[in-house]
């Protein structure tokens, strides 16, 4: 071990004789942490980030608004606003696809169980 380390361990070793680790919150309770092992390491950071920060990747985020355009399509009574709902669906389904062909994901039969859980989710 290195000085450091050792310095470190000394350290942690007088706060539990001081008590300093006694009540702490969560003290007993398993912790929640987050399974990223499918997410390749270079991009898990940025994934991180971007969850804390309430941000959908492009990919979910356009996948949401599908499920709510097609929810609007199936209420809509006015043939006109319909027919622009269904454009604007088509649209989206269209940019959706480029999107996963892109990044080459359609093949991807993980992708596609994945898929399926999500719109059974969003619906």
């Amino acid at each position: 071990m290195d000085i450091l380390s050792q310095i470190a361990e000394e350290k942690i070793r007088e706060a539990i004789k001081k008590g300093e680790f006694n009540n702490l919150s969560g003290q007993g309770k398993p912790l929640n942490l987050e399974d990223l092992s499918r997410v390749p390491e270079d991009l898990r950071a940025g994934y991180k980030l971007l969850k804390n920060a309430g941000v959908l990747p492009e990919e979910l985020q356009l996948k949401k608004e599908l499920v709510n355009l097609e929810s609007l399509i199936e209420c809509c009574y006015d043939d006109e606003q319909k027919a622009k709902l269904k454009k604007e669906l088509n649209e989206k389904m269209l940019r959706f696809n480029l999107l996963m062909e892109k990044r080459n994901k359609t093949g991807s039969t993980a992708l596609q169980a994945y898929q399926g859980k999500i719109d059974n989710r969003l619906k």
